[in-house]
């Protein structure tokens, strides 16, 4: 083998241990936002090196002061607002823990510098702040993603492998979400998260909004990306002393050609809940929450073994998504899926407030 050919072996070599390196180092990320408790699912994930954070935007003093003692971060990666922070970091993604009626304003930060943002569910609070968000991302080629709790679940995974790929139900007739917990006060949210969560504005509305949009995200992802027919809701305030702005239960029904979803939303169930149920033609699957799955034919019923799914990470997700190893169209945290989510969540308060059933 003469020198060339050495020398050309081991540049590939090289190359491919660099690439190989690269792709396994965790992502540099921005923060925007600590007044949502899902941040300290994220400081969980920093303290076990899944993520790098570069920097965090956070306005209040005394709440960035909390975290900062809580976790051990040093004062020089905290900055005021999101644009003082992108002016002194590079961040590789950034990720929103703020008000949903906020997420806006960071994709317009970062959009015109080429940073891609993962936000918590779900995308927006109305359909303009949505769309606008779809037209930063493709004018400047970013993606922006939706973070859910149930999208890294292996039970709902296998559950669409089954009915996509195995036809273990047949064509889907109907499919039933059920979402929520006590309330957010009486689970102990902090009062950071509490002060929007409650808002009729920061937050777009109250259970309707906050476990709606899980109903509508995999019911969406379930049908491939097709928009309901129609929408119709009912929103209850079982509690006004407790949620005096916002309403407190909320049953969604979507319409489909040939098969109905019905999103069951509250914060007022005795126990926290997060499961699917899909009624097929010839069978019947019941995701009971992240690692249970459960199959019933017309006699049996039995559990289905669950396999680990291809991600149980939005971080792992969002780095292969960012390093092109896979393209996020229609999947949970797509753009698409959550454009159209947010929709439905617009035309559900609609047709709570008028009555009627709202086609679109």
């Amino acid at each position: 083998m003469n020198a060339f050919c050495k020398t050309a072996i081991a540049c590939t070599i090289f190359a491919i241990l660099f690439i190989t390196t690269l792709n396994a180092q965790p992502l540099r990320a921005g923060v925007v936002g600590l007044n949502h408790d899902h941040a300290y699912g994220l400081m969980e994930q920093y303290k076990k090196g899944e993520v790098i954070i570069l920097g965090i935007a956070e306005p209040d003093k005394q709440l960035a002061q909390r975290y900062k003692e809580r976790y051990k971060l040093p004062d020089s990666i905290f900055y005021k607002t999101t644009e003082e922070m992108l002016a002194h970091i590079k961040p590789d993604v950034v990720l929103a823990y703020n008000a949903i009626a906020d997420h806006l304003s960071v994709v317009e930060a970062c959009a015109p510098k080429g940073i891609s943002v993962m936000v918590e569910k779900p995308l927006a609070t109305t359909v303009k702040q949505a769309e606008r968000i779809e037209a930063l991302a493709k004018q400047y080629h970013i993606k922006v993603l939706t973070n859910y709790e149930t999208t890294w679940y292996d039970s709902n995974q296998q559950a669409y492998e089954m009915v996509h790929t195995d036809n273990a139900v047949g064509a889907i007739r109907k499919m039933v979400v059920h979402m929520g917990h006590q309330g957010p006060k009486e689970i102990g949210c902090s009062q950071d998260f509490l002060a929007w969560l409650t808002d009729p504005v920061k937050n777009g509305g109250g259970a309707v909004i906050d476990f709606g949009c899980y109903g509508a995200n995999l019911m969406t992802w379930m049908m491939n990306g097709k928009a309901p027919v129609s929408v119709s809701a009912v929103l209850k305030q079982i509690k006004p002393s407790v949620y005096p702005k916002v309403d407190d239960d909320a049953t969604i029904v979507l319409e489909y050609p040939g098969a109905t979803g019905i999103v069951e939303a509250s914060w007022n169930w005795p126990y926290g809940i997060k499961d699917m149920e899909i009624f097929g033609e010839k069978s019947y699957l019941h995701a009971l929450n992240g690692k249970m799955l459960q199959k019933r034919d017309t006699l049996t019923y039995y559990n289905v073994p669950v396999k680990s799914a291809a991600y149980t990470s939005n971080l792992v997700y969002l780095a292969d998504v960012l390093r092109g190893k896979i393209n996020p169209v229609n999947d949970l945290s797509s753009l698409e899926n959550n454009v159209l989510v947010v929709r439905i969540l617009e035309a559900a308060k609609q047709s709570a407030k008028e009555g009627k059933k709202i086609i679109l």
